[in-house]
């Protein structure tokens, strides 16, 4: 057996030749260690294609790494000598291979960086944990950035972002002189028979057999892999992305808010899959957006929304995330506890925007930012559900979610469970709303356009019962000043009718009935 000077290890969301740990690479010195373990596939219960999308693409990264001469040792779910968890197998490998050193990039969990930095010690030798460099920002410099402020308003550290890397710059001004056309992208959609369909590719072999694996080893995890279509290489991840750039991206920023029952993607990116575990370069895909709107390709609008997605909202949700953890995951301001209903794993209930955005959920491991922002977790912060299973529940039906960029936008952003450490005010709203920016009041049991009683929109009743019980902690919040004094205007026994309605409704959640 030939001498190994660095045993490699990557997990499923560093799927990047570019990634740290091959930096200096040898393949004739080096192993790379690559491995499904049921640990992480049953610390919460992932949707079926989450599971199939990571695990195939794992598997497909292996070719591409052996394609390049490595020597990639990688363990199955089902290898009937698979320990089950990342450091047994890092063990496994240790024993097998007697490498000088280990190498990783540090993981982008908390919990599972917890585990790396204990391998020195359990193992009895050295190991190099580097930075993840695919981003921007580094911890340190985002802490850095976060130390003297009295707030971590995400504009400005997007502003800084724009001019780190140039993006939609023109020296030190932005483009066009505006920073941010997010008031611009608002606007309803309508159905369109003429949308272009987002691309889908056809499982291969290596991919089918991973379905059956999933299909067989987790039969009551929610959703089902016989429609599957993810990219799960980097060559279909790029075809994906140049679809995207120029059949969505002109059309992208004005409606990213909207919402249509019978069109789940509208002209959304889709993806944030392929980002989050490696397989596109995120910088380079907003340099490509850039370049469709130099080409006059795309409107400054949507070029900037989605570049503000990726340098601003992403690297600021991963600054939040480390600067915050471990702890930030149980942060729970309004005391809610009451448990995620039924429902959350089925669709099955009257309300139709939000039996909408589940069962879409359970199709498809997708919804995008404001439905998950404004519909689900909207519902789920009016009617008091617990922030903390929230968060768990997220985190295991979208095929795009990592606790790091999944945690913070549930507790700060959705529930604003941590009192307003990251958002400036809850994202609270009425039913209005939601018959604005969609197509789910029609026909839907419920009358939006009804304030109180069994047949008006729940969300009505429960936003202001949301706004009278946690006073206390949102009275003085300015950007909620206007919501209180309407409030306080309000002739109390309207004030009594929202109470009661809202009681009834959450009494009937409670009892487990049909809502």
């Amino acid at each position: 057996m030939k001498p190994v000077r660095n045993l490699i290890f990557i997990l499923g969301d560093q799927l990047s030749l570019s990634l740290s740990s091959l930096e200096n690479a040898d393949p004739e010195l080096d192993v790379i260690l690559m491995c499904e373990v049921i640990e992480e596939a049953t610390y919460v219960h992932h949707h079926k294609l989450k599971m199939a999308l990571i695990f195939s693409a794992m598997r497909h990264f292996a070719l591409e790494v052996r394609g390049k001469g490595f020597d990639v040792r990688y363990t199955q779910l089902n290898a009937p000598d698979n320990s089950g968890s990342f450091s047994g197998e890092l063990a496994r490998s240790v024993a097998a291979n007697l490498p000088q050193r280990i190498v990783v990039t540090e993981a982008s969990e908390w919990r599972v960086l917890h585990a790396m930095k204990a391998w020195q010690s359990s193992l009895d030798l050295p190991v190099e944990i580097r930075s993840d460099t695919r981003f921007l920002c580094s911890k340190a410099e985002f802490q850095a950035w976060a130390q003297h402020r009295r707030s971590l308003t995400m504009e400005y550290f997007y502003r800084d972002m724009r001019r780190r890397t140039g993006l939609l710059m023109n020296g030190k001004d932005p483009e066009s002189g505006r920073w941010n056309f997010d008031a611009d992208n608002r606007k309803p959609a309508k159905p369109d028979l003429f949308r272009p369909k987002h691309p889908g590719f056809a499982p291969d072999a290596l991919t089918r057999d991973v379905l059956d694996l999933v299909e067989s080893a987790f039969p009551g995890n929610m959703g089902s892999t016989a429609h599957f279509s993810f990219a799960v290489t980097r060559a279909d991840a790029e075809k994906a992305a140049d679809a995207f750039i120029r059949d969505f991206l002109p059309n992208f920023g004005e409606t990213q808010d909207a919402m249509l029952t019978e069109e789940p993607f509208l002209n959304h990116a889709l993806l944030s899959f392929y980002i989050n575990i490696g397989l596109l370069d995120p910088l380079a895909l907003c340099r490509a957006v850039e370049r469709a709107y130099l080409d006059g390709q795309a409107p400054l609008n949507g070029v900037e929304g989605f570049i503000r997605q990726i340098i601003g909202w992403r690297e600021y949700i991963r600054g939040i995330y480390w600067l915050k953890m471990p702890g930030y995951e149980n942060s729970n301001v309004f005391d809610a506890h009451r448990p995620l209903p039924e429902f959350f794993w089925t669709g099955d209930t009257d309300m139709s925007c939000v039996s909408s955005v589940i069962t879409q959920t359970i199709t498809h491991a997708y919804a995008h930012h404001i439905q998950r922002l404004m519909v689900v977790g909207n519902f789920a912060m009016l009617a008091g559900l617990d922030p903390h299973a929230l968060h768990k529940w997220y985190l295991a039906v979208y095929a795009d979610a990592f606790e790091w960029v999944e945690l913070p936008n549930v507790i700060g952003m959705s529930q604003f469970a941590d009192g307003g450490f990251m958002a400036s005010k809850p994202y609270a709203a009425s039913g209005a709303y939601i018959s604005r920016m969609s197509n789910y009041c029609d026909g839907c049991r419920y009358d939006v356009s009804k304030k109180t009683g069994e047949e008006a929109c729940p969300l009505n009743s429960l936003y202001w019962n949301f706004i009278d019980r946690n006073a206390g902690n949102l009275s003085k919040n300015h950007r909620l000043s206007q919501v209180f004094s309407s409030w306080q205007r309000m002739d109390p026994d309207k004030k009594q009718s929202y109470r009661d309605s809202a009681s009834a409704f959450l009494q009937k959640l409670d009892d487990g009935e049909r809502i």
